[in-house]
């Protein structure tokens, strides 16, 4: 036992920080004369180096070539100019891509020369005569002395440590093309990346640099998207090195929910987290403009996760009404969160309807924040904040018709988002995409895919999502009050539960605003006869429109037509040349399918050669035919007539028309044509109606019903 613990106490000392004198042979004064010659040593090299080699070299070029004149002077020419070569070769090959490199290239290069000179001198002269030993003692001294400067200055890392194109980062500086490349005052975040400046020299550039961060990724084992090169805007030759080293988001993050019920629209919503930890959050309607959003991504990349959490939490506020399209997943995707919709459309003739009616509610909205002397909406606005999602809006109307409601309807407080799997110019016109100056821009299966969502500057970055769906969750975005120096980070939009969001849902119908009346007005009878409505605080429970009765069938009128071919009724002559063609085309499919039908079985009868264009002939007693004599309809009968036609068509949530369908109801009116065409002009210009394009009509309101 007593060995075992005198084992154990010779141990102790082992990890103690006391320091330990040796007591053997030499005793204190030895150990510290050792001590002393161990750390003078390398300071010695250049004194010695000065005393020996100097002397030596010259005895033996005089000795060699001294005695005669002639030979004398052909070897100091020689040596001077084999001097000046090897100066010339030390000043090119000393490293100098710091402040402490051109120091050491300098004082190398003055060393060269120096010591060349006098080797020259003592040639032809003598290396132990005046002058020249008064120049190796004097000059071979200060030249000793610089050395051992520049050993403390170095030991003491008081130089330019950043340097990186020396040691062992020097091989992959060059593997990388980095030679010309300066990275200083690397600093790690403590949250798995690091940051540091990058400085280029004389014929380089920083999108020189972008262009390598595939290769400095593979070369420190970090994915593609994990080295970024952000370029300093105020300076073209420096720019900031981001790398991500560790994946903080892989497990997940975790959906955060409101802090209360009830805040405005204002409130900036946290959507998931950064790489580096850091709360990733949107703000687009505080931001100095509102920027409509671009949202791209393959299937699986995690568009879905990313709607629900905006729309949840824009569903727990007050002030706001949201609006979604979805035609292709329908109620798969927020069928749980539907009650927090203010109009949800999952048909293609109700999501035109919505688009269509868009441009008269931003019209609306604009003469209202005249009238309350707001420039853009705010939350003063007696109006709600809108937000209108499309679902792969391309589907939904055409190029022009989404340009316009782009860009009208960022200062009236209406936030356009578009998501679509690929946004390429036969998807969304580049017209469209300059409009959605905001994006969130998930993976995508080639990376040159990235460019038609994200600005150019976080592309050449390097902020390329190009991983598919193999990260779920994982982006890049911008804008919508996102700092720029942000927009080359990566981003995990948070994961979401299903129970968990319908209860906020629910809870929240308590403090959702009802959209406001002169938007509500604005877009007609598109959204009074929506098929989905939301609960608010003022309809609690709601969940869609009841159905509307269909109104009794009006009586026959005597003498009415339904052959549609019966009237041309759309003038032409404010066609388009599309409109011309698709007309032309009408037209002879008409005639192809009208030659196939039978003729007259009576083409000789008296009232054969009658049109509906033609006037009532006057009673004939030779022609046997008898004409009932009717009293034709005054004006405002007439257009009550048209009217009661429309207001049925409303009630039977029937919305869309063609001049054609009005036949029957001029007829009965006991008009023609040029009537009708006039009425549906007046009609236009009152709101009632709006003229999609030829020969196509939307029903905005009943004209029987007060707006």
């Amino acid at each position: 036992m007593a060995r075992r613990k005198s084992t154990a106490a010779a141990a102790a000392p082992v990890n103690t920080t006391a320091a330990i004198v040796p007591v053997g042979k030499g005793g204190f004064l030895g150990h510290l004369v050792g001590h002393l010659v161990g750390k003078a040593l390398p300071y010695a090299s250049p004194w010695v180096s000065v005393a020996t080699l100097p002397p030596l070299a010259g005895f033996a070029t005089n000795t060699a070539w001294g005695g005669e004149p002639l030979s004398a002077g052909l070897a100091s020419a020689a040596l001077a100019v084999g001097g000046a070569g090897l100066a010339a070769v030390a000043w090119k090959t000393t490293p100098a891509s710091t402040g402490y490199g051109k120091f050491r290239r300098a004082q190398a290069t003055a060393s060269v020369a120096a010591g060349m000179g006098w080797l020259t001198c003592a040639t032809a002269a003598g290396p132990f005569g005046h002058p020249v030993m008064d120049a190796w003692l004097i000059g071979g001294g200060l030249m000793a002395a610089s050395w051992n400067v520049r050993q403390l200055l170095r030991n003491g890392a008081s130089g330019d440590v950043e340097e990186t194109n020396g040691g062992g980062l020097g091989a992959l500086a060059d593997a990388i093309g980095w030679e010309k490349v300066r990275v200083k005052n690397p600093k790690g975040s403590g949250k798995g990346t690091v940051k540091a400046d990058v400085e280029v020299t004389a014929g380089g550039t920083v999108p020189d640099v972008q262009a390598t961060t595939a290769k400095v990724a593979a070369a420190l084992q970090v994915p593609p998207s994990g080295v970024i090169v952000t370029p300093d805007p105020e300076n073209g030759a420096r720019g900031t090195l981001s790398l991500r080293v560790a994946d903080l988001l892989k497990d997940g993050v975790p959906f955060a929910a409101p802090t209360a019920l009830g805040l405005l629209p204002t409130e900036p919503i946290p959507v998931g987290l950064y790489a580096d930890g850091e709360t990733w959050l949107i703000n687009p309607f505080d931001a100095a403009i509102l920027q409509h959003l671009l949202v791209m991504g393959v299937t699986g990349a995690g568009k879905s996760e990313f709607a629900r959490t905006i729309l949840t939490h824009f569903m727990c506020r007050r002030k706001v009404s949201v609006f979604l399209v979805d035609v292709a997943k329908g109620r798969q995707t927020v069928g749980h969160i539907k009650d927090g919709l203010d109009w949800f459309v999952t048909e293609a003739a109700e999501a035109k309807r919505l688009v269509k009616a868009l441009p008269g509610a931003i019209k609306a909205r604009g003469s209202v924040l005249a009238d309350e002397g707001l420039d853009q909406w705010t939350p003063d606005s007696s109006l709600n904040a809108v937000v209108v999602w499309l679902e792969e809006a391309a589907d939904l109307a055409d190029f022009e018709e989404l340009e316009k409601i782009a860009r009208a309807a960022r200062s009236v407080g209406i936030w356009l988002v578009v998501s679509l799997q690929r946004a390429t110019w036969t998807n969304v016109s580049t017209d469209v995409r300059a409009n959605l100056q905001a994006t969130a821009c998930f993976g995508v299966d080639d990376p040159g895919d990235a460019s038609f969502c994200l600005p150019d500057s976080v592309t050449g970055a390097g902020a390329i999502p190009g991983w598919g769906s193999d990260r779920p969750g994982y982006a890049f975005s911008t804008g919508m009050g996102i700092p720029q120096e942000r927009w080359t980070t990566e981003v995990r939009s948070a994961l979401t539960d299903r129970d968990q969001l319908a209860a906020l849902v629910t809870a929240a119908a308590a403090v959702r605003d009802p959209l406001d009346d002169a938007t509500a007005t604005a877009l007609g009878q598109a959204y009074a006869q929506r098929s989905h409505r939301g609960t608010n605080r003022t309809t609690p429970g709601v969940q869609s429109t009841a159905p509307v009765a269909a109104p009794p069938a009006l009586a026959p009128v005597p003498g009415a037509v339904t052959d549609r071919s019966a009237y041309v009724l759309e003038d032409d002559a404010d066609m388009s040349e599309i409109e011309e063609a698709a007309a032309m085309e009408y037209h002879e499919a008409r005639a192809e399918i009208l030659g196939a039908i039978p003729g007259d079985p009576e083409p000789d009868a008296d009232y054969a050669s009658l049109r509906l264009e033609d006037d009532v002939p006057a009673a004939d007693d030779d022609s046997g035919i008898a004409f009932a004599e009717q009293d034709r309809p005054s004006t405002e009968e007439a257009r009550h007539i048209l009217c009661v036609e429309l207001d049925g068509w409303v009630r039977q949530n029937r919305l869309e028309f063609e001049p054609a369908d009005l036949i029957p109801a001029t007829v009965a009116a006991g008009r023609k044509r040029p009537w009708l065409q006039g009425e549906l002009k007046r009609l236009a210009d009152t709101g009632v109606i709006r003229r999609d394009g030829h020969g196509s009509y939307s029903i905005l309101q009943s004209p029987l019903q007060p707006a």
